[in-house]
């Protein structure tokens, strides 16, 4: 099949059905030197299409992409990605000037000789043919570790992590043998992987540098941010030489780092057994940001296992307190019962009463093991995991009568502490729904800790009030304020966490479980409302309870 240009164009072109492998557009104004150049390159076997103006070289091009296109200066003005040599009249300035568009890979004067030309084109077909093989083998590479890098980004294990590493390594560079070990450090696990190309076998012991060898090496090449060849005795560290470590009986080794901040957490050897292995700077760049997203996954998985072995601990210590906790409740509450039980016989017989100062003693020994009762049932509570998985019973209740009630019990307590307990008045005794129950040992527990850490003499009081929310939502709030010993502003952030007690209360042997605040802000949180703790050291405590009078708060937890 043959085709025409444009009109005043003239294209010389050859059967579709010819497919020699290097095919050569040649496009000159001067029919004399085009059919010179054509018949060189056909001569030297190659297929020559021809043109003799830029809209015949345009429509050349538009039909197939050739191995090489060259052409005169004044029609070097091409669009395509076959190599473009522009014949140039070194005497003619303009002719020079225009020689370099985009594209053009290289210039020869015209005319050229004959074998000139021919080597000329030759040579640059082959330049450009390896520039895109390089790329395309850069490219495959990138890819292939780009892979590598991801399968690294996946897993949390720092051994798969170090495994991932090494096969790819050793696939992608088609290596013999690839080992990538850490050094004893803070930051990463101490680990080892190998990989070895099939068919050979495991490198023996003794094949990889020592330690210490390893190490100075990896610290020398983190610190020059370089990766360290060496074929037989020479060494090569980018274009350094150095001497260095090398796998035994290999023909080359290149030494990767492994690092992290100022100083090298491991190290990477390849090894070629039998053959010298030259690597190009854009292979060792691909190796060393893998290497470089190995040491992130290391330290990263090395951080997470730490984390989840905390948690594990942590998780075993919560279970053998708690299954302590469950037992010791369950040994302490079967004699209470009994106790309590006696006492209630003796106090109400009417055959043997006692005498007046018996009874007081008796009213004495009632109170503390009420208390001590309160007590169990706190530590109770945490054994079961805290009053989450306890229903509420939710009603209405009257907080102002919830508060005398709850002050009414506690007075004898205060008195024998020679404490004053005010309960303010109720203007509006609100309603609020709520677990009747639950909120009368929130204020039990928190009046019991003020008549606990008030000293003799001192004053608690008790108040509420009703208000509105910047929201509109309507709240009650409860103010309990003592007198105190106070909590001191390093403490007061942690008041709210199990068994934790305040120093001046453990200096002050003031006895307790460091429960009550827990459970009290566990109850009041279940109810949609808040517990707030605000404490001078020496001076005093005020907690103050909100909770909201509508419904939907207390319904929704």
């Amino acid at each position: 099949m043959y085709s025409t240009g444009r009109e005043g164009s003239t294209v010389t072109a050859v059967p579709s059905d010819v497919r020699l492998s290097r095919t050569a557009v040649v496009a000159d104004p001067d029919a004399g030197r085009l059919a010179l150049n054509a018949k060189a390159l056909r001569d030297a076997g190659y297929t020559v299409l021809e043109a003799t103006d830029a809209a015949g070289l345009a429509a050349l091009l538009e039909a197939g992409e050739p191995s090489i296109i060259v052409a005169d200066a004044v029609l070097s003005a091409v669009r395509s990605t076959a190599p473009v040599l522009v014949m140039v009249d070194l005497d003619n300035p303009g002719e020079t000037a225009a020689a370099n568009p985009p594209g053009v890979h290289d210039c020869i004067t015209k005319p050229p000789a004959p074998k000139e030309l021919v080597h000329r084109v030759s040579a640059l077909i082959d330049q450009v043919s390896r520039r895109r093989a390089s790329r395309q083998e850069a490219e495959g590479l990138r890819e292939q570790l780009r892979e590598v890098s991801a399968a690294v980004r996946a897993t949390n294990d720092p051994q798969e992590i170090a495994n991932h590493v090494v096969s790819g390594f050793g696939r992608t560079f088609k290596a013999d043998h690839v080992v990538l070990a850490t050094f004893e450090d803070h930051r990463v696990p101490v680990i080892t992987a190998s990989w070895h190309r099939r068919g050979l076998a495991e490198l023996p012991a003794g094949a990889l540098p020592r330690e210490d060898e390893a190490r100075a090496t990896a610290d020398a090449l983190w610190a020059g941010t370089e990766s360290l060849s060496a074929d037989g005795n020479e060494a090569v560290a980018r274009s350094e030489a150095k001497a260095a470590p090398a796998v035994a009986g290999a023909a080359s080794t290149l030494a990767v780092p492994i690092g992290e901040g100022n100083s090298s957490l491991g190290i990477i050897w390849i090894a070629m057994m039998d053959r010298p292995r030259t690597w190009s700077s854009a292979e060792l760049g691909l190796i060393q940001h893998v290497a470089g997203n190995a040491a992130y996954g290391l330290i990263q998985s090395h951080l997470i296992s730490s984390q989840q072995q905390v948690v594990k601990q942590l998780r075993e210590l919560d279970k053998a307190k708690t299954d302590f906790l469950a037992t010791v409740n369950h040994e302490l509450r079967t004699p209470l019962t009994s106790i309590m039980a006696y006492l209630d016989m003796i106090q109400e017989s009417t055959e043997h009463p006692v005498s007046k100062e018996v009874h007081q003693m008796l009213d004495i020994v009632v109170r503390n093991t009420g208390r001590l009762r309160t007590l169990i049932e706190d530590m109770l509570s945490v054994s079961r995991g805290g009053l989450d998985n306890m229903a509420m019973q939710l009603a209405p209740v009257r907080l102002g009568q919830t508060l005398d009630l709850v002050a009414a019990a506690l007075r004898p307590l205060a008195t024998l502490q020679n404490v004053t307990i005010d309960v303010g008045p109720v203007p509006e005794d609100p309603e609020i729904l709520a677990d009747e129950v639950q909120l009368q040992q929130v204020f039990t527990n928190l009046v019991s800790n003020a008549i606990k850490f008030t000293p003799s003499g001192g004053r608690i009081e008790v108040g509420s009030e009703s208000h509105a929310a910047a929201d509109g939502s309507q709240w009650a709030t409860v103010r309990i304020a003592d007198t105190g010993i106070g909590i001191s502003s390093d403490e007061i952030n942690h008041v709210f966490t199990r068994f934790y007690r305040a120093s001046n209360a453990m200096n002050g042997a003031i006895p307790g479980t460091g429960l009550g605040l827990a459970i009290s802000k566990d109850i009041v949180d279940r109810h949609g409302g808040r517990i707030d703790v605000a404490s001078t050291l020496g001076a005093g405590t005020t907690v103050t309870v909100s909770l909201p009078l509508g419904t939907d708060h207390a319904q929704a937890n």
